[in-house]
């Protein structure tokens, strides 16, 4: 499997494309001001590749802020990519076209992964896709792109999740989550007075969320936003956890990056030092795959955000492409098979 990663920092797609011949499958990711005329032009100049787009920062081993960033999966690969439609209400409607499209790939087992981009509802999205992952035994990341708007294959849409299903001719695919937040405590909070519409939590533990968890973290009602930088929720499921992200406050209650129910078991979260969790993911990864030709991944704009803070991306970015070519995109919230989880890296790892 080959894969090639080209950019333009002044967003000339012409200079992105450069050294790019004969692709089997094209992921964009550019501005909100180019978006339309990039997904145009990526059509025109390569007519009936199939092709993912959303509007978000890419990169390789530096962010790519304000340009535009591809992907192309050039030899050893299979490839599709379309579009559901109506995800915010039906997000099953269109489901038969990611099977009609598995079914003409014929995935073999653990060789084929998803890659998708979704404008939103990411939490029902992927309760959907769960039985084609387990059916097809595939490999899913993923991420939400900004402003709403996604396309597939030229076209875009404002309610939709766009997918490229690629299957490896040459070896085993995998996807991974890394998580630089871990329990600070034994605390376990369970959420009540929820509401799945709002992403809100009333209560943890029978008290008004947002009083928990300024006593918790000992931040203002104003700080909580950017409180959780540092300190997450964790959604407990089994023996794992997912980040949950605190987006503000409401009346007594929190609101959130995502869904969380009535009577979930939530803890406080604290971080490890990025560059040693880091060091871990490699070590799996090398663990898994003696030799690696590809990943692509995402990671979320908040652990963008204090990365850049700390000085820690570009380090981070050159950690992960010490493995091969690697190159991916800054989300607003990000997929690993079948789960929508907040301030994470997930990854798909091509062999």
């Amino acid at each position: 499997m080959k894969m090639l990663y080209g950019a333009s920092n002044s967003g000339s797609l012409q200079e992105a494309l450069r050294g790019i011949s004969d692709p089997k499958l094209l992921i964009m990711t550019t501005s909100a001001d180019n978006f339309e005329k990039h997904v145009e032009e990526l059509e025109s100049a390569f007519p009936g590749v199939p092709s993912i787009s959303c509007i978000a920062m890419g990169y390789d081993k530096k962010v790519n802020e304000k340009g535009i960033s591809v992907t192309a999966f050039t030899e050893g690969v299979r490839c599709a990519a379309g579009v559901l439609e109506n995800v915010s209400k039906s997000p099953a409607k269109y489901i038969y076209r990611l099977q009609e499209d598995l079914e003409k790939i014929r995935p073999g087992k653990s060789d084929t992964a998803i890659i998708d981009f979704c404008s939103g509802n990411d939490a029902g999205v992927m309760n959907t896709l769960t039985l084609l992952i387990e059916k097809y035994s595939l490999e899913l990341m993923g991420a939400t792109g900004d402003q709403g708007k996604v396309a597939a294959n030229g076209k875009i849409y404002e309610d939709g999740m766009a997918y490229a299903v690629i299957k490896n001719e040459n070896g085993r695919v995998k996807a991974y989550k890394e998580n630089v937040y871990v329990p600070r405590d034994d605390v376990r909070l369970l959420a009540s007075k929820t509401d799945k519409s709002k992403y809100y939590i009333g209560e943890l533990n029978g008290r008004s969320a947002k009083q928990v968890y300024m006593e918790l973290t000992g931040c203002t009602e104003k700080g909580i936003e950017t409180q959780t930088f540092s300190n997450p929720l964790g959604k407990m499921i089994g023996d794992d956890i997912c980040i949950v992200s605190l987006k503000g406050v409401e009346g007594s209650g929190i609101t959130c990056f995502r869904q969380v129910n009535d009577s979930d078991i939530l803890t406080l979260l604290e971080m490890r030092d990025p560059m040693e969790v880091a060091g871990e993911t490699l070590d799996q990864i090398h663990s898994d795959f003696s030799r690696v030709s590809g990943i692509y991944s995402v990671n979320c704009v908040f652990r963008y955000l204090v990365f850049q803070d700390r000085g820690d991306t570009d380090n981070y970015l050159g950690k992960i492409a010490s493995l091969g070519t690697s190159c991916g995109l800054i989300g607003y919230g990000e997929h690993i098979n079948g789960r929508f989880v907040n301030q994470t890296m997930t990854c798909v790892v091509f062999q």
